[in-house]
Protein backbone atom coordinates (compact mmCIF):
# COMPACT_ATOMS: atom_id res chain seq x y z
CA UNK A 1 0.00 0.00 0.00
CA UNK A 2 0.86 3.57 -1.06
CA UNK A 3 1.80 6.41 1.98
CA UNK A 4 -0.96 8.60 2.15
CA UNK A 5 -0.30 12.47 0.71
CA UNK A 6 0.83 14.69 3.63
CA UNK A 7 -2.76 16.62 2.63
CA UNK A 8 -4.69 13.32 4.04
CA UNK A 9 -2.22 12.48 6.87
CA UNK A 10 -2.58 15.83 8.13
CA UNK A 11 -5.05 16.36 11.09
CA UNK A 12 -8.22 17.96 10.16
CA UNK A 13 -11.65 18.67 12.72
CA UNK A 14 -14.19 16.07 12.45
CA UNK A 15 -16.52 15.73 9.84
CA UNK A 16 -14.63 18.60 7.70
CA UNK A 17 -14.72 16.72 4.28
CA UNK A 18 -18.19 17.69 2.80
CA UNK A 19 -17.46 16.81 -0.63
CA UNK A 20 -15.22 13.67 -2.28
CA UNK A 21 -14.54 14.09 -5.72
CA UNK A 22 -13.06 11.18 -7.49
CA UNK A 23 -11.03 10.26 -10.34
CA UNK A 24 -12.50 7.22 -12.39
CA UNK A 25 -10.31 5.23 -14.60
CA UNK A 26 -8.22 3.10 -12.17
CA UNK A 27 -10.05 4.59 -9.09
CA UNK A 28 -13.87 4.34 -9.42
CA UNK A 29 -13.63 1.43 -11.99
CA UNK A 30 -10.63 -0.83 -13.02
CA UNK A 31 -9.45 0.50 -16.65
CA UNK A 32 -8.97 2.91 -18.63
CA UNK A 33 -12.44 3.59 -20.38
CA UNK A 34 -10.83 5.89 -23.67
CA UNK A 35 -8.21 2.88 -24.31
CA UNK A 36 -9.88 -0.20 -23.00
CA UNK A 37 -13.64 0.17 -23.86
CA UNK A 38 -14.98 -2.26 -21.32
CA UNK A 39 -14.26 -1.19 -17.37
CA UNK A 40 -15.26 -2.75 -14.62
CA UNK A 41 -16.73 -1.49 -11.42
CA UNK A 42 -14.97 -1.27 -8.05
CA UNK A 43 -17.55 -2.82 -5.58
CA UNK A 44 -15.71 -1.56 -2.36
CA UNK A 45 -15.94 1.73 -3.66
CA UNK A 46 -18.94 2.02 -4.21
CA UNK A 47 -19.27 0.85 -0.40
CA UNK A 48 -17.21 3.83 0.77
CA UNK A 49 -19.93 6.15 -1.14
CA UNK A 50 -22.90 4.79 -0.24
CA UNK A 51 -21.62 4.91 3.40
CA UNK A 52 -20.61 8.25 3.41
CA UNK A 53 -23.76 9.32 1.67
CA UNK A 54 -25.92 8.02 3.85
CA UNK A 55 -23.95 10.50 6.47
CA UNK A 56 -24.17 13.25 4.67
CA UNK A 57 -21.04 13.83 2.65
CA UNK A 58 -21.56 14.74 -0.64
CA UNK A 59 -19.62 13.21 -4.12
CA UNK A 60 -18.73 14.11 -7.40
CA UNK A 61 -16.41 13.46 -10.02
CA UNK A 62 -13.25 14.81 -11.87
CA UNK A 63 -12.47 12.92 -15.01
CA UNK A 64 -10.47 13.34 -17.62
CA UNK A 65 -12.68 11.34 -19.96
CA UNK A 66 -15.33 11.71 -22.93
CA UNK A 67 -17.99 13.16 -21.07
CA UNK A 68 -20.65 11.08 -22.89
CA UNK A 69 -19.12 8.23 -22.86
CA UNK A 70 -18.18 8.37 -19.16
CA UNK A 71 -21.20 9.53 -18.47
CA UNK A 72 -23.15 6.46 -19.70
CA UNK A 73 -21.39 3.89 -18.21
CA UNK A 74 -22.13 5.36 -14.77
CA UNK A 75 -25.90 5.38 -16.08
CA UNK A 76 -25.31 2.08 -17.11
CA UNK A 77 -23.75 1.47 -14.06
CA UNK A 78 -26.93 2.76 -12.11
CA UNK A 79 -24.20 4.82 -10.03
CA UNK A 80 -24.64 7.89 -12.10
CA UNK A 81 -27.44 9.69 -9.00
CA UNK A 82 -24.67 9.60 -6.38
CA UNK A 83 -22.45 12.11 -7.62
CA UNK A 84 -23.47 16.05 -8.20
CA UNK A 85 -22.01 18.30 -10.85
CA UNK A 86 -19.77 15.55 -12.47
CA UNK A 87 -16.76 17.25 -14.71
CA UNK A 88 -15.63 14.95 -17.08
CA UNK A 89 -13.47 16.34 -19.80
CA UNK A 90 -10.15 17.43 -20.91
CA UNK A 91 -9.64 20.15 -18.12
CA UNK A 92 -7.10 20.32 -15.38
CA UNK A 93 -8.46 18.39 -12.40
CA UNK A 94 -7.66 21.72 -9.91
CA UNK A 95 -10.13 23.48 -12.49
CA UNK A 96 -13.28 20.59 -12.26
CA UNK A 97 -13.04 20.77 -7.91
CA UNK A 98 -13.30 24.61 -8.31
CA UNK A 99 -15.99 24.49 -10.32
CA UNK A 100 -18.01 21.98 -8.37
CA UNK A 101 -17.24 23.98 -5.22
CA UNK A 102 -18.72 26.93 -6.89
CA UNK A 103 -21.80 24.99 -7.98
CA UNK A 104 -22.41 23.34 -4.69
CA UNK A 105 -21.45 26.56 -2.61
CA UNK A 106 -18.85 24.83 -0.52
CA UNK A 107 -15.36 26.05 0.59
CA UNK A 108 -12.15 24.16 -1.00
CA UNK A 109 -11.26 23.17 2.26
CA UNK A 110 -14.30 20.93 2.78
CA UNK A 111 -13.18 18.71 -0.34
CA UNK A 112 -11.68 15.96 -0.87
CA UNK A 113 -9.62 14.23 -3.89
CA UNK A 114 -9.52 10.96 -4.59
CA UNK A 115 -6.98 9.55 -7.72
CA UNK A 116 -4.92 6.66 -8.56
CA UNK A 117 -2.00 8.94 -10.18
CA UNK A 118 0.61 10.90 -8.50
CA UNK A 119 0.72 13.51 -10.95
CA UNK A 120 -2.87 14.61 -11.03
CA UNK A 121 -3.20 14.50 -6.91
CA UNK A 122 0.27 16.38 -7.37
CA UNK A 123 -1.40 19.40 -9.62
CA UNK A 124 -4.78 19.49 -7.23
CA UNK A 125 -1.96 19.91 -4.40
CA UNK A 126 -0.10 22.21 -5.84
CA UNK A 127 -3.33 24.56 -6.98
CA UNK A 128 -5.42 23.79 -3.82
CA UNK A 129 -3.40 23.20 -1.15
CA UNK A 130 -6.63 23.46 0.83
CA UNK A 131 -8.12 20.03 -1.11
CA UNK A 132 -7.41 16.80 1.04
CA UNK A 133 -5.84 14.76 -2.17
CA UNK A 134 -6.00 11.09 -1.42
CA UNK A 135 -4.21 8.10 -3.19
CA UNK A 136 -7.04 6.09 -4.61
CA UNK A 137 -5.29 2.74 -2.71
CA UNK A 138 -5.40 4.33 0.81
CA UNK A 139 -9.17 4.84 0.91
CA UNK A 140 -10.01 2.49 2.72
CA UNK A 141 -8.03 3.87 5.61
CA UNK A 142 -8.18 7.59 4.66
CA UNK A 143 -12.10 7.43 4.16
CA UNK A 144 -12.15 6.35 7.72
CA UNK A 145 -10.77 8.83 9.17
CA UNK A 146 -12.28 11.61 11.75
CA UNK A 147 -12.65 14.69 8.92
CA UNK A 148 -15.14 11.62 7.00
CA UNK A 149 -17.14 11.00 9.67
CA UNK A 150 -19.87 14.08 11.05
CA UNK A 151 -19.96 13.88 14.95
CA UNK A 152 -23.77 13.26 14.50
CA UNK A 153 -26.11 11.43 11.63
CA UNK A 154 -29.10 13.46 11.90
CA UNK A 155 -32.19 12.62 9.56
CA UNK A 156 -31.41 15.28 7.09
CA UNK A 157 -27.69 13.71 6.37
CA UNK A 158 -29.15 10.94 4.34
CA UNK A 159 -31.13 13.80 2.53
CA UNK A 160 -28.35 16.13 1.99
CA UNK A 161 -27.32 14.81 -1.84
CA UNK A 162 -31.15 15.60 -2.73
CA UNK A 163 -31.36 18.85 -1.10
CA UNK A 164 -28.08 19.96 -2.79
CA UNK A 165 -29.64 18.25 -6.48
CA UNK A 166 -32.80 20.25 -5.63
CA UNK A 167 -30.86 23.16 -5.53
CA UNK A 168 -28.61 22.81 -8.37
CA UNK A 169 -32.13 22.52 -10.12
CA UNK A 170 -33.18 25.75 -8.84
CA UNK A 171 -29.96 27.26 -9.76
CA UNK A 172 -30.19 25.89 -13.08
CA UNK A 173 -33.60 27.69 -13.76
CA UNK A 174 -33.11 30.92 -12.03
CA UNK A 175 -30.11 31.38 -14.58
CA UNK A 176 -32.33 30.45 -17.82
CA UNK A 177 -35.23 32.08 -15.97
CA UNK A 178 -36.78 35.75 -17.81
CA UNK A 179 -38.03 38.42 -15.18
CA UNK A 180 -36.95 40.26 -12.07
CA UNK A 181 -35.20 38.06 -9.08
CA UNK A 182 -38.79 39.06 -7.53
CA UNK A 183 -40.98 37.33 -9.48
CA UNK A 184 -38.63 34.31 -9.83
CA UNK A 185 -38.74 33.51 -5.81
CA UNK A 186 -42.33 34.20 -6.12
CA UNK A 187 -42.52 31.66 -8.26
CA UNK A 188 -40.83 28.74 -5.69
CA UNK A 189 -43.78 28.96 -3.62
CA UNK A 190 -41.14 29.37 -0.73
CA UNK A 191 -42.60 28.49 3.09
CA UNK A 192 -40.35 29.95 5.93
CA UNK A 193 -41.09 28.28 9.65
CA UNK A 194 -39.45 29.30 12.97
CA UNK A 195 -40.13 27.08 15.85
CA UNK A 196 -38.74 26.44 19.15
CA UNK A 197 -35.50 24.20 19.30
CA UNK A 198 -37.01 20.68 21.11
CA UNK A 199 -34.57 18.14 21.64
CA UNK A 200 -34.64 15.99 18.63
CA UNK A 201 -33.22 19.37 16.41
CA UNK A 202 -30.13 19.50 18.22
CA UNK A 203 -27.69 17.27 16.55
CA UNK A 204 -28.87 19.30 14.04
CA UNK A 205 -28.03 22.35 15.28
CA UNK A 206 -24.74 21.37 16.23
CA UNK A 207 -24.13 20.46 12.87
CA UNK A 208 -25.66 24.03 11.76
CA UNK A 209 -23.24 25.79 13.83
CA UNK A 210 -20.30 23.41 12.58
CA UNK A 211 -20.80 23.88 9.35
CA UNK A 212 -22.19 27.48 9.03
CA UNK A 213 -19.12 30.09 7.77
CA UNK A 214 -20.28 32.79 6.00
CA UNK A 215 -23.66 33.33 7.52
CA UNK A 216 -22.60 32.87 11.21
CA UNK A 217 -22.55 36.22 13.45
CA UNK A 218 -20.14 35.09 15.81
CA UNK A 219 -18.20 31.83 14.09
CA UNK A 220 -18.73 30.37 17.71
CA UNK A 221 -19.91 26.56 17.46
CA UNK A 222 -22.01 24.69 19.94
CA UNK A 223 -21.69 21.35 21.70
CA UNK A 224 -24.84 19.00 22.04
CA UNK A 225 -24.39 19.28 25.20
CA UNK A 226 -24.25 23.25 25.34
CA UNK A 227 -27.32 23.38 23.16
CA UNK A 228 -29.26 20.70 25.38
CA UNK A 229 -28.61 23.37 28.39
CA UNK A 230 -29.31 25.89 26.53
CA UNK A 231 -32.25 24.79 25.40
CA UNK A 232 -33.88 24.11 28.91
CA UNK A 233 -33.51 27.75 30.20
CA UNK A 234 -35.84 30.11 31.14
CA UNK A 235 -33.32 32.92 30.52
CA UNK A 236 -32.91 31.49 26.82
CA UNK A 237 -34.58 31.19 24.16
CA UNK A 238 -33.14 28.83 21.33
CA UNK A 239 -34.82 28.77 17.36
CA UNK A 240 -35.00 26.75 14.71
CA UNK A 241 -35.85 27.82 11.24
CA UNK A 242 -36.63 25.60 7.88
CA UNK A 243 -37.42 26.45 4.43
CA UNK A 244 -39.55 24.50 1.77
CA UNK A 245 -40.45 25.07 -1.74
CA UNK A 246 -42.34 23.27 -4.68
CA UNK A 247 -39.22 21.71 -5.31
CA UNK A 248 -39.07 20.38 -1.68
CA UNK A 249 -37.28 20.96 1.63
CA UNK A 250 -34.26 22.76 2.64
CA UNK A 251 -34.45 21.36 6.27
CA UNK A 252 -33.25 23.52 9.45
CA UNK A 253 -31.44 26.08 7.77
CA UNK A 254 -31.65 28.80 10.14
CA UNK A 255 -30.72 28.94 14.13
CA UNK A 256 -30.97 31.48 16.66
CA UNK A 257 -29.90 32.02 20.49
CA UNK A 258 -31.66 34.84 22.73
CA UNK A 259 -30.50 35.63 26.06
CA UNK A 260 -33.36 37.56 27.62
CA UNK A 261 -33.61 39.59 30.96
CA UNK A 262 -36.17 41.63 31.71
CA UNK A 263 -34.88 45.29 29.74
CA UNK A 264 -32.37 43.55 27.21
CA UNK A 265 -32.24 40.82 25.47
CA UNK A 266 -29.13 39.55 23.35
CA UNK A 267 -28.64 38.03 20.11
CA UNK A 268 -25.57 35.61 21.45
CA UNK A 269 -25.70 34.10 17.93
CA UNK A 270 -27.50 34.09 14.56
CA UNK A 271 -27.08 31.72 11.31
CA UNK A 272 -28.18 31.16 8.20
CA UNK A 273 -27.01 27.86 5.86
CA UNK A 274 -25.29 29.25 2.56
CA UNK A 275 -27.96 27.34 0.67
CA UNK A 276 -30.60 30.05 1.40
CA UNK A 277 -28.47 32.71 0.53
CA UNK A 278 -29.73 33.91 -2.40
CA UNK A 279 -33.02 33.58 -1.32
CA UNK A 280 -34.00 36.51 -0.12
CA UNK A 281 -35.14 35.18 3.63
CA UNK A 282 -31.59 35.90 5.74
CA UNK A 283 -33.38 39.14 7.58
CA UNK A 284 -36.84 36.76 7.85
CA UNK A 285 -35.72 35.28 11.61
CA UNK A 286 -34.06 38.35 12.80
CA UNK A 287 -36.80 40.44 12.24
CA UNK A 288 -39.00 38.05 13.97
CA UNK A 289 -36.85 37.35 16.91
CA UNK A 290 -36.79 41.51 16.73
CA UNK A 291 -40.55 41.85 17.25
CA UNK A 292 -40.35 39.56 20.11
CA UNK A 293 -38.06 41.69 21.84
CA UNK A 294 -40.40 44.75 21.36
CA UNK A 295 -43.39 42.73 22.04
CA UNK A 296 -41.68 41.98 25.63
CA UNK A 297 -40.87 45.51 26.41
CA UNK A 298 -36.92 44.81 25.84
CA UNK A 299 -34.08 46.05 23.85
CA UNK A 300 -32.29 43.96 21.54
CA UNK A 301 -28.52 43.33 21.58
CA UNK A 302 -26.45 41.46 18.78
CA UNK A 303 -23.45 39.78 19.14
CA UNK A 304 -21.21 40.29 15.82
CA UNK A 305 -17.13 38.75 15.45
CA UNK A 306 -15.69 39.60 12.59
CA UNK A 307 -14.52 36.40 11.04
CA UNK A 308 -13.20 37.11 7.93
CA UNK A 309 -15.84 34.96 6.04
CA UNK A 310 -19.65 36.49 7.51
CA UNK A 311 -19.75 39.89 5.73
CA UNK A 312 -22.74 38.75 4.59
CA UNK A 313 -24.10 38.51 7.81
CA UNK A 314 -22.83 42.15 8.48
CA UNK A 315 -24.56 43.47 5.92
CA UNK A 316 -28.00 41.57 7.13
CA UNK A 317 -27.63 43.29 10.50
CA UNK A 318 -27.31 46.64 8.81
CA UNK A 319 -30.49 46.26 6.50
CA UNK A 320 -32.13 45.24 9.53
CA UNK A 321 -31.45 48.82 11.36
CA UNK A 322 -28.82 47.35 13.43
CA UNK A 323 -26.22 49.81 14.42
CA UNK A 324 -22.69 49.66 16.67
CA UNK A 325 -23.28 50.36 19.93
CA UNK A 326 -20.10 48.82 21.74
CA UNK A 327 -16.58 47.42 20.05
CA UNK A 328 -13.34 45.32 21.36
CA UNK A 329 -11.37 45.11 18.24
CA UNK A 330 -13.38 42.24 15.75
CA UNK A 331 -15.92 41.58 18.65
CA UNK A 332 -19.02 44.34 18.06
CA UNK A 333 -22.37 44.78 19.88
CA UNK A 334 -24.84 46.08 17.63
CA UNK A 335 -28.61 47.94 18.62
CA UNK A 336 -31.55 47.10 16.70
CA UNK A 337 -33.84 49.64 16.13
CA UNK A 338 -37.18 48.00 17.04
CA UNK A 339 -39.11 51.30 15.67
CA UNK A 340 -37.78 49.76 12.00
CA UNK A 341 -39.22 46.20 11.51
CA UNK A 342 -39.80 44.72 8.37
CA UNK A 343 -41.90 42.34 7.40
CA UNK A 344 -41.27 39.30 5.89
CA UNK A 345 -40.89 39.28 1.53
CA UNK A 346 -44.31 39.30 -0.46
CA UNK A 347 -43.14 36.16 -1.76
CA UNK A 348 -42.55 34.47 1.63
CA UNK A 349 -45.32 32.47 3.44
CA UNK A 350 -44.07 32.85 7.14
CA UNK A 351 -45.10 29.98 9.55
CA UNK A 352 -44.13 30.65 13.66
CA UNK A 353 -44.99 27.43 15.20
CA UNK A 354 -45.64 27.03 19.12
CA UNK A 355 -44.10 28.60 22.26
CA UNK A 356 -41.38 30.39 19.23
CA UNK A 357 -44.52 32.76 19.02
CA UNK A 358 -43.90 34.70 22.45
CA UNK A 359 -41.95 33.06 25.43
Amino acid sequence: MSQPSAAAASPRPQGSIKCVVWDLDNTLWDGVLMEDGQVTLRPHVVEHIRRLDRMGVLHSVASKNDPETAMAILRELGIADLFLCPQIGWSAKSDSIRYIAGALNLGLDAFAFVDDQPFERAEVESVLPEVTCVDAADIDTVLHQLEFRPRFVTDESAERRGMYRAQLTRDGLARDFVGTSEEFLAGLDMRFTIAAARREDLQRAEELTLRTNQLNSTGRTYSYDELDELCRSDDHLLLVASLTDRFGGYGKIGLALVEKTQDVWHLRMLLMSCRVMSRGVGMVLLNHIMRLAGSAGAALHADFVETGRNRMMQITYAFSGFTEVDRDGDRVVLGADLDNLQDPPAYVTLDILGSAQSR
